[in-house]
């Protein structure tokens, strides 16, 4: 196993799939979500901050600008194939005819291969289907769908805005158009402990999706989940912890998964803690060591019962 993958690194699949190093291009669509404006809820999701996930991104920008301004950098420079990835909010909340014109408007270079849409399960419909499926002819879809825990108790308290029931008909829709699924999952939220872990493991490994995104939470500034750190009311996960937990998620999801990430990227300006979240190196080396020291896989507890 020495000089194998001991998990399914994305880097590596995205080369294998298109020949190539491919590298993605984060976008804001200038997107919200039903649980910010009303619709299911206000104030988003207690972790998130006020940009979404995308706070590097300047949003202020049109699709094409931000496109055109990503290829005149020196980023462009370090590959020839790119995947266009809109990351902040709800992606494909809005009209058909708005998202259309959002997806086609970032679609303007011969080296875009893919497109990539951050979303919600209860925002795909199937006519969103329909659109997405739409690009599957020249371009590589997938769409990343934010799950975060199983426990409907625990999607209460985080402000989620949908219970795990919406999440297996979003699966199902988009496995009807076979377009690619990426779930994500967080580690350390409140109340949750280490069966919910292994809950929500049981339960993605139900459905039918081909990647997974796993992170940690945690607290940044101007959000709910900053409120409840400073009352005590949420103590974030600790290294060990979360290590402990990623060592399980890997070892018991199936072999067939990509790992897109198994770290978060906390924005250093906005970052309350826990401190060690900035040090992505100490979980990218210290699962290798695990894995290496316990001669450990992806996959190889695997067991659907």
């Amino acid at each position: 196993m020495e000089n194998l993958e001991r998990y399914k690194h994305l880097n590596k699949y995205l080369k294998d799939k298109f020949g190539e190093r491919t590298l993605k291009i984060c976008v804001d669509g200038n997107f919200t979500c039903p649980n910010r404006d009303g619709t299911c809820g206000k104030g988003g999701c207690i972790f998130c901050s006020e940009k979404g996930s995308g706070e590097h991104i300047n949003s202020s920008n049109t699709m094409t600008k931000q496109i055109e301004n990503y290829f005149s950098s020196y980023k462009a420079t370090r590959a020839n194939k790119f995947i266009v990835y809109f990351q902040n909010f709800t992606n494909t909340y809005d009209s058909i005819e708005n998202l259309k014109a959002k997806y086609d408007s970032s679609l303007i270079d011969d080296r875009i291969v893919g497109l990539q849409i951050a979303t919600r399960p209860d925002c795909i419909t199937e006519e969103i289907c329909k659109l997405l499926k739409s690009y599957s002819n020249k371009y590589y879809v997938c769409v990343e769908l934010g799950l975060q825990t199983a426990n409907d108790e625990t999607a209460k308290i985080i402000n989620r805005g949908y219970p795990s029931s919406i999440f297996t008909k979003a699966v199902e829709l988009l496995n009807k158009y076979n377009i690619d699924i990426v779930t994500h999952i967080m580690v350390g939220l409140p109340n949750e402990n280490f069966e919910d872990i292994k809950n929500t493991v049981k339960f993605i490994n139900k459905h039918n999706i081909q990647g997974i995104k796993i992170h940690s939470c945690y607290v940044v500034k101007n959000t709910q989940l900053a409120e409840m750190y400073y009352k005590k009311e949420y103590i974030p996960i600790t290294f060990d912890e979360y290590m402990q937990a990623l060592e399980y998620i890997l070892t018991h999801i199936s072999k067939d998964l990509i790992i897109h990430r198994i770290s978060g990227d906390a924005p250093k300006d906005l970052l309350i803690t826990p401190d060690w979240n900035l040090h992505k190196k100490w979980v990218l080396n210290g699962i290798d060591k695990i894995f290496k020291e316990k001669d450990l896989y992806q996959g190889k507890y695997f067991n659907l019962d």
